[in-house]
């Protein structure tokens, strides 16, 4: 038996208590570049406990709806920023910290122009890509020790649009 979860739209609000939406949106902090670059400045909060903040290109393999949701993570240690590298949406999952396991997910799919700040701490889903390349800038913690949890749900969900 499975448990469905409906895609919603990514917005800053829904997401808020997870982390950052990522994009140009609302208004223009101040113009750069004599003026031809618009700068939307510090849109997400990038917190590390240690180490140091880094950038690395992760490609994963396109995902077809529906989508079995049997794992999520967390990093306790670090912040983590997905910026994808083409203009195809992914599909980000979230789930609020209950006595230390995920409570009941949240699955988002984001617009054209999104990426996404996942707090630390927060439980959320593998990198979910719904279009090939899959391609994505991630910004997190590079450092040593342990930096990752999973949980496994003793039954899936299923994601759905």
């Amino acid at each position: 038996m499975s448990r469905t979860l409906k895609l919603r739209p990514l917005t800053a609000q829904a997401f808020a208590p997870f982390g950052d939406v990522i994009e140009a949106a609302g208004a223009v902090d101040k113009y750069i570049n004599q003026g031809k670059c618009a700068r939307y400045h510090d849109r997400a909060q990038l917190d590390f406990s240690d180490g140091r903040a880094g950038i690395s290109v992760f490609q994963s393999q396109a995902f077809n709806l529906p989508i079995t949701l049997d794992m999520v993570e967390r990093h306790p240690d670090g912040s983590q920023a997905f910026l994808p590298l083409s203009d195809k949406p992914f599909v980000v999952v979230v789930a609020p910290d209950i006595d230390g396991t995920p409570g009941q997910p949240l699955a988002f799919k984001t617009a054209p122009g999104q990426g996404v700040n996942y707090h630390r701490n927060t439980w959320h889903g593998v990198l979910t890509p719904l279009f090939a390349p899959g391609l994505f800038a991630v910004v997190d913690r590079i450092g040593s020790g342990p930096n990752l949890e999973e949980h496994w749900f003793q039954e899936a969900y299923t994601i759905t649009d």
